[in-house]
């Protein structure tokens, strides 16, 4: 049987209003992307995976959509994207699109239809409800709490009525239990693949279904409970009518976010080779293992990388999707802090940047880089609020104000925000770091003069040069990495992350500090190593700050 495609190819994100502009109004675009194309030929790069182009007012920087059949004009045009697909094409790069089915803008024509007059047919398109009442005050149906630290509902006066968004109260979730409304959705997803798209990443997919008995979650005035909307039952049921109506009438390939409410066989249910909907799904188990999430109350130094936690994760997912299903691996993407900020070291910025991408890029699995991850992007350093352009960064700000200082909630927001990886692609050291004449309202990061495309293309050894030789192996020894399995080489350790793909041994110190690793060398080549000496002695190997091996058996 022919291995499907995606086994064998390495895939790269892009935030299109970062990454880069080509008319000067300070919005990365359509055509930026085709200027880049080279680039990421170049990098080694097979597929690209666009988030949102559609029109939007931005609220959630896209992914709240006004009409999803039009291309926003802050990115460009129609002829644009079709220019887009057939230039990549040309090179050899697929084009994976985001295709948004949770929810709408609350801009969209439907629900300014169904907020109109208060029985209009198109409130049956999302999910409106009465309040209820407590003492003669009017309360949201449910006391749920939304992803953005907020009531999941929101009142519309004129028609009386709330309705439920569990992600910005602007983005309305749509009801997939209306057949109409399924239909529509079809609709968009075949005029995409019509248009040339090879494919699309399923957003916030596991969320389609919601609990429609619509009941508290316990006494609190706002809680939080994701079973109420998340992996539920009904969800399989419009994934198989996507599957059988859409996805199966095309060669197209789907990746569907499942983020951290999916357990490994909860995953395996949506993309197992027999009866899986999805060719596979993205987990959140590998991201946040350095204490990072959540943590408002913690100092600088308690952050640290949990490097057990984060090799047990990777093995329970690669055990349980072994022979049975396949899987994408990442460190970050647009919703993620950096992962040379999460997992690295600026201060060993070559050493950890290189050492992260050969740990990620020899797994037997679909792996997606990040735009600016392959030359170590790091987190923003921001001084103010207003810098900040995510809702859910200013909804985290509103929500603390109370309790903590201005100046430690900017400090937790370049921690953990969203902004980190979303703060302009850093191409060289000239005028707005090469990404635009102009700048606007997206901010770059301070390192842009030390950290950039053009800098590390010109070095003997940089991370970028890097990740070009580990794409290079990884297709040279592929045949190997989609067939065998993945061993983890003294998983109790603590500071090192070592796992063998026979005949690839790779080897990483995620510490900023010498670690000694037990491990005979004898009959081994090595193929790379990001310093010049390799410190070896009585089967035991020496490992400098954040070291990176790779090798052949």
């Amino acid at each position: 049987m022919k291995e499907k495609w995606f086994k064998k190819a390495v895939g790269y994100q892009i935030y299109p209003r970062s990454f880069k502009d080509s008319n000067g109004d300070g919005v990365g675009d359509i055509n930026g992307i085709i200027e880049k194309l080279p680039y990421l030929k170049d990098l080694g790069i097979d597929f690209i995976w666009i988030c949102p182009i559609y029109q939007s007012p931005m609220d959630d920087n896209g992914y709240d959509i006004s009409d999803f059949l039009a291309i926003d004009k802050s990115f460009g045009n129609l002829l644009d994207f079709k220019n887009l697909i057939k230039k990549a094409h040309d090179l050899g790069i697929k084009i994976i699109v985001d295709l948004v089915l949770n929810h709408s803008s609350d801009e969209h024509l439907w629900f300014q239809k169904a907020i109109s007059s208060k029985d209009n047919e198109y409130q049956e398109y999302y999910y409106f409800k009465e309040g209820r009442y407590e003492n003669d005050v009017r309360k949201p149906p449910t006391n749920w709490q939304s992803f953005f630290s907020q009531s999941a509902w929101t009142y519309v006066e004129s028609i009386d009525k709330y309705y439920l968004h569990i992600f910005s109260k602007k983005m309305p979730d749509l009801n997939w239990t209306n057949p109409k409304l399924r239909n529509e959705m079809k609709k968009i997803a075949r005029y995409y693949l019509e248009l040339g798209c090879d494919g699309f990443r399923l957003d916030a997919i596991a969320h389609l279904s919601k609990d429609n008995t619509f009941t508290n979650i316990n006494d609190l005035e706002l809680a939080f409970d994701s079973g109420k909307f998340s992996n539920r039952e009904e969800l399989f049921d419009y994934l198989k009518e996507l599957k059988t109506e859409v996805f199966d009438k095309y060669e197209c390939f789907t990746v569907g976010e499942v983020g951290g409410c999916a357990s490994e066989q909860e995953g395996l249910r949506y993309s197992n080779y027999q009866s899986g909907f999805l060719d596979m799904v993205f987990n959140f188990d590998t991201c946040w293992q350095n204490g990072a999430y959540g943590s408002i109350d913690k100092k600088d130094s308690e952050i640290v990388t949990d490097v057990y936690n984060l090799k047990t994760n990777f093995k329970r997912w690669f055990d349980a999707f072994y022979q049975k299903g396949w899987q994408p691996v990442y460190w970050l993407n647009h919703d993620h802090p950096r992962v040379l900020s999460q997992y690295g070291d600026l201060n060993y910025h070559y050493e950890s940047g290189s050492m992260l991408g050969m740990v990620l890029l020899f797994m037997p699995a679909t792996p997606f880089i990040y735009q600016g991850e392959e030359i170590g992007m790091s987190n923003v350093n921001y001084k103010d609020i207003s810098d900040f352009d995510d809702i859910s960064a200013k909804n985290f700000y509103d929500a603390h104000k109370d309790n903590y200082s201005k100046e430690w909630i900017v400090h937790i927001l370049n921690r953990c925000s969203r902004d980190n990886a979303r703060s302009i692609m850093q191409w060289n050291d000239s005028f707005n770091a090469g990404f635009s004449s102009t700048l606007k309202k997206l901010k770059i990061n301070d390192n842009y003069k030390e950290i950039n495309v053009s800098k590390q293309e010109n070095e003997t050894k940089s991370i970028l040069k890097s990740y070009k030789q580990f794409i290079k192996y990884r297709k040279e020894f592929i045949d190997f990495i989609i067939t065998n399995k993945i061993e983890f080489i003294d998983l109790d350790n603590q500071d090192i992350f070592a796992y063998q793909i026979k005949p690839l041994t790779i080897i990483g110190n995620f510490r900023n500090f010498e670690v000694d690793f037990d491990f005979d060398l004898d009959g081994y080549e090595v193929l790379y190593n990001n310093y010049e000496i390799l410190k070896y002695q009585n089967n035991k190997i020496n490992l400098a700050p954040f070291q990176a091996l790779l090798l052949k058996k």
